[in-house]
């Protein structure tokens, strides 16, 4: 009681000298243990942001048991019910934090090179222009994240002063407006376009050093191009003039080849490993495996296509352990038999008995120095023989550029090619959505633009499996939250409700309704 009765005293000491003094009110507001933000580096910050960003978005919670098993890249092999569309509330809370920590991050680029007091000292680390196109590009991905995932978001724009567009302003804003997707794809593609424009060719890097993203200048336009494609396609037609920056960003200069392709590297070691890597081999689970019902479409037994080499790239065989896909030291194999997916939708006590004999992800993916995917030169492709009329050419294209990126040998590539079925909506997206493995949110977003690739497994669905010892059966997906689809959309976390409650309300009620089954604007 003497200790409580203390620090009461204390507190109340602070408060009256805090309220009483107004002599001293800034320093005493300072908090000694922040960091001085002018003395931050910005290729530090650039780097520091895109690690959180991608580490944050593709972790085994993040991805692991939110987009990536709805879009049927993976199956849970211990609990289940989130591959059958139960909503863990702390994760989707984590995700929605992280996305706005990261582009913060962005923006503080921005302003260390727009401010005089800090733009000198930060020209030694690039040159500002480019600096600032780098932070404007990666805040139109991570916002394209956002919107893609939640619809109306809080959002900031360099270039537009829109009184919607409140986020990232805490000195200004508390409670930020909810801007509305219409108005959010149409600045993200406005952003890119001139952020595209600003970047000093001449220089011979982006940043001087520490740049694990871009290196070069060409590299961040051709990703700043593509990226403004991506979005113009998934919004034209709702968004007015997304059809015009399909034909700009094209003529503007788009990816052309694997070298690309943007992608963060992880380190090569047990100190800052891939996600998925971490999550297997230093907290030791393997919560995780590939998909039933991805591995027969990568066997031809179902949708339009043969055998993709492409399954022994993503797969183990069956055989390999956890030990083994580390190391590397199981060899890939022909025999089909050999790689068995994990039963998406079964319940938790069905897992149990299909673990044993299922394929884990490959050594290619399950290893410290993976390297997760941005976007890359296969889906440029795609979206070019979209773009084209569903070009057989750009389709081709596309298989192939994936294809090589996996390391699937040129012999088997040219036999694969040779059978394609011709390039329509359903061949291209299918695809597509085989290229974009393990980068399960743009799948997943194109699953809901498209409606493909048709071979997922629906909630009400029937699917064969084996039951050790009691040979085939079948099951019937059946999905939690009574849903009857795989969800539109992340809802807003529940903290926003005493955050931000009274924009959290006007957002859901702009969008129809604050629901997993809510869709966007862009959704078919």
């Amino acid at each position: 009681m003497k200790k409580i009765f203390i620090s009461i005293l204390s507190a109340v000491a602070l408060l009256t000298t805090t309220v009483s003094c107004d002599d001293n009110l800034e320093e005493i507001n300072k908090n000694p243990n922040a960091p001085d933000i002018t003395q931050v580096t910005t290729f530090g910050l650039f780097n520091g942001a895109n690690y959180n960003l991608m580490t944050d978005s593709r972790g085994s919670f993040s991805s692991g048991r939110m987009a990536l098993p709805w879009v049927q890249y993976s199956a849970q092999r211990n609990y289940t019910e989130e591959d059958r569309f139960q909503f863990r509330e702390t994760t989707n809370k984590s995700l929605w934090t992280n996305y706005y920590i990261s582009a913060l991050d962005y923006k503080t680029i921005i302003d260390l090179n727009t401010d005089p007091k800090t733009r000198a000292t930060n020209e030694a680390y690039g040159n500002p222009n480019n600096q600032i196109a780098a932070a404007r590009v990666m805040l139109a991905y991570t916002f394209l994240q956002i919107v893609d995932a939640y619809g109306d978001a809080p959002y900031w724009s360099y270039g537009n002063n829109d009184p919607d567009f409140q986020a990232l302003q805490i000195e200004k804003y508390l409670k930020p407006k909810f801007a509305s997707q219409t108005k959010i794809y149409a600045d993200l593609m406005k952003e890119l376009k001139e952020a595209a424009a600003m970047v000093v060719t001449t220089e011979p890097s982006v940043f001087t050093r520490g740049d694990k993203l871009f290196g070069t200048p060409a590299k961040l336009i051709k990703f700043a191009n593509s990226l403004r494609l991506r979005i113009a396609t998934r919004v034209k037609g709702v968004v007015p003039g997304a059809e015009a920056h399909i034909t700009e960003a094209i003529a503007g200069g788009v990816m052309t080849s694997n070298a690309d392709t943007v992608g963060l590297t992880y380190q090569k070691d047990d100190i800052l490993p891939s996600p998925f890597y971490r999550d297997f081999y230093l907290d030791n689970r393997t919560d995780f495996a590939i998909a039933n019902t991805f591995v027969d479409l990568l066997k031809g037994n179902l949708g339009n296509f043969g055998v993709d080499p492409r399954l022994q790239k993503y797969a183990a065989p069956k055989t390999a352990t956890k030990a083994a896909v580390k190391a590397a030291s199981y060899a890939e194999t022909d025999d089909l038999t050999q790689y068995v997916g994990m039963p998406y939708g079964i319940t938790s006590a069905q897992a149990a008995g299909q673990r044993p004999g299922t394929s884990f992800w490959s050594s290619n993916v399950l290893k410290q120095d993976y390297r997760e995917i941005l976007m890359e030169y296969a889906e440029v492709e795609f979206l070019l023989s979209e773009a084209n009329g569903w070009s057989n050419t750009n389709y081709v294209n596309g298989v192939r550029a994936s294809m090589t990126r996996w390391g699937v040998t040129a012999a088997k590539i040219d036999a694969y090619i040779a059978t394609l079925p011709a390039a329509n909506q359903e061949n291209v997206i299918t695809q597509k959505y085989i290229a974009l493995f393990m980068q399960p949110y743009e799948a997943f977003a194109e699953y809901r633009r498209t409606g493909y690739p048709d071979t997922l497994l629906q909630p009400g669905q029937s699917y064969a499996f084996n039951v050790p010892q009691a040979g085939e059966t079948t099951y019937t997906f059946v999905a939690l939250n009574n849903l009857t689809a795989m969800p539109a959309r992340f809802t807003y976390p529940v903290s926003l409700q005493q955050l931000n409650g009274e924009n959290r309300q006007a957002a859901a009620d702009a969008i129809g309704g604050d629901e997993l089954d809510t869709k966007l604007i862009w959704a078919k």
